[in-house]
């Protein structure tokens, strides 16, 4: 639920008390919403990682420029004379939080836990057959076959201690849409720069500093975290000083953020999508009018549907200015968009209309659009906006507008026939979406092939991708796929997320491509 005005005011009374007597190393950080679990292999999305990775580490991780660099591993590489074996060579003197040594054994416990069938990670990991640890610092990973981009799957698979998951009775994974808790959900022990002090789910998480990091001592010595779901209570927490850093900007206060003085604006593009999705398959929509058939299994309906989404006047109009439209499903940075892919039909409403009535609904349809109301930039917004456009063309659509913490069990219960959902592409490479969103639901793949589509032949295509050696037949491949789920309209883009963080003029957090900024860079000015 979302948090009340009143509750948001006496939080942020508590954080400036506690700042007032801390120095300027404290540093309040607001958001739109909280990190939906602290269990570090539960969810796969994008706020949850964010707040871990502050506390818990990964084998290796992306730099602002997006590229690939030693973290709790400090080199990896192919193994000589096995080109299916990764060798992972890892940090020395690492400390957990409670003091236990970081080894292999804590890497192999994790990847293990990662890949379990609980794990919302699994499917980064398909193509591992077996971990196992040649010494204290050394880790072997088995694949089924060679695995030329294993390592880039590995950049939000945080490391756990192995005798402390064991002692609290976590060694499996919490089932996160079954509503089901255990001691790392609300409990931490990880590697990390910081260590979590208090939490309070949806208000407040205090995190400070881990002197017995390994790194360079961050600036920052103390982290309030600041869920804040209402926009303009987030804004105004900025301008009157009770936070000094707010990561989800409204598009409508950038202007007046960068004009104001003692603060700043630091803009840039995100490595995200924002799309629609719906059901597939023959049987009923469950939130339909009509009763003896699935609309969306219509390829003229999804056509339609396609040609009322005005992506122009959204990005104007709703974004105000702040987005890049696009016709395919993967951000520029990943490995497989192309210019031609991107292209998008202008919005034809008579058009439309025509392909529904061939399509044999000449009244249209109803139906219910589930969409987030704090995870992406004007995210409830956006599917507003095209709640009218679908008007226009006769399909009459009830927006059931949630919180994210709300909006995922539904997504990963399979229980919504037409939704909004982001995806981020951490790997830089097409085989994620694919693998995700894609591929036919299983143990291992299709977590968030929420609307059901299969289709075996591409399945092959997209399995085939994980042990492919050869880069350009690879590539090609990718372009096929990519070919058949745009034609098949698998999936309906609407354009990649643009980041703007607005903080205090001292400071300077630089936008991430992953919108995953870490405290640990943030500078002061002098």
């Amino acid at each position: 639920m979302h948090t009340s005005l009143t509750r948001i005011a006496a939080v942020l009374i508590a954080s400036t008390m506690l700042a007032g007597v801390a120095q300027a190393e404290t540093v309040r950080w607001a958001r739109s919403s909280d990190s939906l679990t602290l269990d570090p292999h539960s969810q796969n999305q994008g706020v949850t990682h964010t707040f871990a990775h502050h506390i818990y580490e990964t084998l290796m991780w992306r730099d602002t420029e997006g590229t690939l660099i030693p973290r709790l591993a400090t080199e990896w590489y192919v193994k000589e004379d096995d080109p299916t074996v990764w060798v992972f060579k890892l940090r020395e003197g690492v400390k957990f939080h409670d003091g236990a040594d970081f080894t292999a054994e804590d890497v192999v416990f994790s990847l293990d836990r990662a890949r379990s069938e609980g794990s919302n990670l699994k499917q980064l990991h398909a193509e591992v057959a077996e971990v196992r640890a040649v010494d204290d610092y050394t880790v072997e990973v088995q694949m089924v076959g060679p695995s030329p981009l294993y390592p880039n799957n590995v950049t939000n698979t945080f490391i756990m201690d192995k005798t402390w998951s064991e002692t609290n009775n976590v060694e499996e994974v919490q089932d996160f849409a079954a509503g089901e808790s255990n001691y790392a959900v609300l409990n931490t022990n990880g590697t990390g720069p910081y260590m979590l002090t208090s939490r309070e789910v949806d208000v407040r998480s205090v995190l400070s500093v881990f002197d017995g990091w390994w790194g360079e001592a961050p600036a920052v010595t103390e982290i309030v975290y600041l869920p804040i779901a209402d926009n303009a209570t987030r804004i105004a927490a900025l301008l009157s000083g009770d936070v000094d850093i707010v990561q989800d900007v409204p598009v409508q206060d950038i202007e007046r953020l960068q004009n104001s003085a003692g603060f700043k604006v630091e803009t840039g593009p995100e490595n995200r999508v924002i799309y629609f999705g719906y059901r597939f398959g023959d049987e009923p929509l469950r939130s339909s009018n009509i009763t003896d058939s699935n609309p969306f299994d219509n390829p003229l309906v999804r056509e339609a549907m396609e040609l009322a989404l005005d992506r122009d006047a959204i990005q104007q109009v709703v974004m105000r200015g702040n987005s890049i439209p696009t016709g395919v499903a993967t951000p520029p940075f990943v490995n497989g968009w192309t210019e031609e892919l991107d292209q998008y039909p202008a919005p034809d409403v008579e058009r439309a209309k025509e392909l529904l009535a061939e399509a044999g609904y000449p009244d249209g349809f109803s139906v219910t659009l589930d969409t987030p109301n704090n995870r992406y930039v004007n995210d409830e917004a956006i599917s507003t906006a095209y709640v009218g456009m679908l008007g226009q063309i006769g399909i009459d659509v009830t927006l059931a507008s949630r919180p994210i913490a709300e909006h995922s069990p539904i997504i990963l219960g399979d229980e919504t026939d037409f939704y909004l959902l982001g995806w981020g592409v951490p790997t830089f490479d097409s085989a994620y979406i694919f693998n995700d969103l894609v591929h036919t639901k299983t143990d291992t793949h299709g977590t968030y092939n929420v609307g059901g589509y299969s289709n075996p032949e591409l399945d092959e295509k997209i399995i085939s991708l994980g042990t492919e050696t050869d880069l350009e037949a690879r590539d090609a491949t990718i372009a096929e796929i990519w070919e058949v789920v745009k034609a098949d309209r698998v999936l309906l883009p609407v354009h990649n997320q643009t980041l703007a963080y607005a903080m205090r003029e001292d400071i300077t957090l630089p936008v991430h491509p992953e919108n995953q900024p870490n405290m640990t860079t943030v500078v002061f000015a002098e």
